[in-house]
């Protein structure tokens, strides 16, 4: 069981919604079906990321789930581009409280405390599916999440039913764990996290989510001429890349900086002990020549090598 209150969560209406987002992500948001979502960015027009985010059809209106901290802003932004457009937004963050369930019997667990219709089972529900449910007569929605790095569920109650649903979660077996231990769940996925190993100046190419986050078939959005022309132009290539790092002994690197051959060659932007493989690991930007993976690198004075990610794939 992971908190997720560190989420924003803004809601839009109306029947223009899906086309207005479409000009502004980078995903296919008007292909989405009632119960179906995606991940996505939002870029500035130097094709520089503003956000990630999650974005969920509900079929009466669209949930977008991004980092708390930049909640405002993009509320802001979103409320700015419109005009004459059918789209009514809402700031729903406190509204919800949020419990995420994953694990190998997360499915079990969560349909023996919601109650979803029996047509819809939770386990073949797919990545950002949703569905509307109920927790002793009180509405809740559950969403397919696989952010946290091992896959699971997140639950939306109202925040006056979030002690019944913790207390029946327990019941079930589900145990709380704390943030560092989903920081390492994170990082053995290779899941990137804004404001970590993302940010205002990240491309998304950089980060490795273009196959997940971005759309080539969709008409234009803001960004999209920068991305199509390293993608089609650059064939894919750009000056660095987000990689995992694994290391030889015990020691967890705390500094940034990446060396190889006496030269620094990138940074650290996460590290933790992976208990998983037994020993260091990190995610790590360096550049395009040094991103294969088997490249030796040095991080304060810890020899590593360069790892694909996953480090450990999703159960």
């Amino acid at each position: 069981m992971i908190d997720r209150s560190n989420r924003g969560r803004i809601v839009l209406s109306g029947r223009d919604r899906a086309s207005y987002l479409q000009g502004l992500l980078t995903n296919d948001i008007v292909a989405l079906k009632a119960g179906e979502g995606c991940y996505a960015a939002y870029l500035t027009a130097q094709g520089r990321m503003i956000t990630d985010l999650l974005v969920y059809e509900l079929g009466d209106a669209i949930l977008l789930s991004l980092p708390g901290e930049m909640k405002d802003a993009v509320l802001a932004k979103l409320d700015q581009f419109l005009f004459s457009e059918d789209v009514q937004l809402g700031d729903v963050t406190d509204t919800f409280a949020a419990v995420a369930i994953v694990g190998p019997r997360a499915a079990v667990a969560v349909e023996a405390v919601i109650q979803v219709p029996h047509e819809i089972p939770l386990a073949g529900l797919p990545e950002h599916g949703n569905v509307r449910g109920q927790i002793a007569g009180q509405p809740a929605i559950v969403l397919r999440v696989t952010d946290t790095g091992e896959p699971g569920y997140e639950v939306l109650v109202d925040r006056t039913a979030r002690d019944a649903l913790v207390t029946a979660l327990a019941a079930q077996g589900v145990i709380a764990i704390d943030e560092s231990t989903v920081e390492v769940l994170r990082i053995e996925a290779g899941v990137p996290a804004f404001h970590r190993d993302m940010d205002e100046e990240t491309i998304p190419l950089e980060a490795g989510i273009e196959s997940r986050a971005i759309s080539l078939t969709k008409g234009c959005y803001v960004g999209q001429e920068v991305i199509i022309r390293v993608l089609h132009r650059g064939h894919g290539r750009v000056a660095r890349k987000l990689v995992g790092l694994t290391f030889e002994g015990d020691a967890v690197p705390s500094s940034a900086a990446v060396t190889s051959d006496g030269r620094e060659a990138g940074r650290v932007t996460s590290a933790t002990w992976s208990f998983a493989l037994d020993r260091p690991i990190a995610l790590a930007y360096v550049p395009r020549d040094l991103a294969a993976p088997g490249t030796r690198i040095v991080v304060d004075a810890i020899a590593g090598v360069v790892t694909a990610l996953p480090f450990v794939p999703p159960a």
